[in-house]
């Protein structure tokens, strides 16, 4: 058992890397969208059942996971022959802020730290979610790993990122919802890190054995200064 390093006080921090789709975003958006819309209507295109549908779809999104394909809209509108953007549309009324975001983005502001959205996310998913939640005013830029041309699950990711954004690795702070993509911005060097749970509000969250977690943002608001939030865990 080690004990997860004492957390600077948040005016250490300089640099505030933030995911989209479920640590600021809910992911139950993205989920219902690839799970069930996308399912149903490429079962109706090929006349099969919406189980068949599902199975199928699952298995190609499987081939794709951890590569720039997995979230290129443009791909998955040619590979399933289905308008992708446009079925976004149809339900981006699904979008939403997880609770507290915005008030930890406007005391992010306040403190004049330097906050950047980086996300595997494609542009067009990118402009449809800014548009429909109004957050990216709280930006100082945000990298797609379009943008890099690596997802983050890749170390290339962080050296295009450190290069484009210009962070200082030893104050800088990143939250994100999955473990692989922290595992590699942590060997990256990324210094400060926490896993957000609950990025689906449908669905139980689980808990990070490697990383200190956070369930609201409004855990981070509510004290001055890091330090105080779960920092002594035991981490196996």
């Amino acid at each position: 058992m080690s004990i997860y390093p004492l957390i600077p006080a948040i005016k250490d921090i300089k640099f505030v890397l933030l995911d989209m789709d479920g640590t600021l975003l809910d992911r139950y958006f993205d989920d219902y969208f690839w799970e069930h819309l996308v399912p149903e209507k490429y079962a109706e295109k090929h006349n099969i059942t919406f189980g068949k549908a599902k199975e199928d779809l699952l298995d190609k999104y499987r081939v794709h996971e951890g590569t720039l394909n997995w979230t290129d809209l443009d791909f998955w509108s040619r590979e399933l022959d289905l308008d992708i953007p446009a079925l976004k549309e149809q339900i981006k009324h699904l979008i939403e802020v997880h609770p507290h975001v915005e008030d930890f983005l406007k005391m992010l502001k306040k403190r004049r730290k330097k906050v950047f959205l980086v996300t595997n996310a494609h542009y067009k998913a990118i402009d449809l979610k800014l548009k429909k939640t109004h957050i990216g005013r709280y930006f100082d830029s945000v990298l797609s790993s379009f943008d890099a041309g690596y997802p983050k699950e890749s170390i290339e990711f962080w050296r295009e990122a450190e290069r484009r954004l210009g962070f200082d690795k030893e104050k800088t702070l990143f939250i994100d919802d999955t473990e692989e993509v922290l595992r590699t911005a942590k060997r990256y060097g990324i210094k400060y890190i926490f896993y957000k749970v609950r990025a689906n509000s449908k669905i139980k969250p689980g808990l990070s054995k490697d990383f200190l977690h956070i369930f609201d943002f409004n855990e981070l608001i509510k004290r001055n200064h890091l330090g105080l939030l779960f920092i002594m865990m035991l981490i196996a």
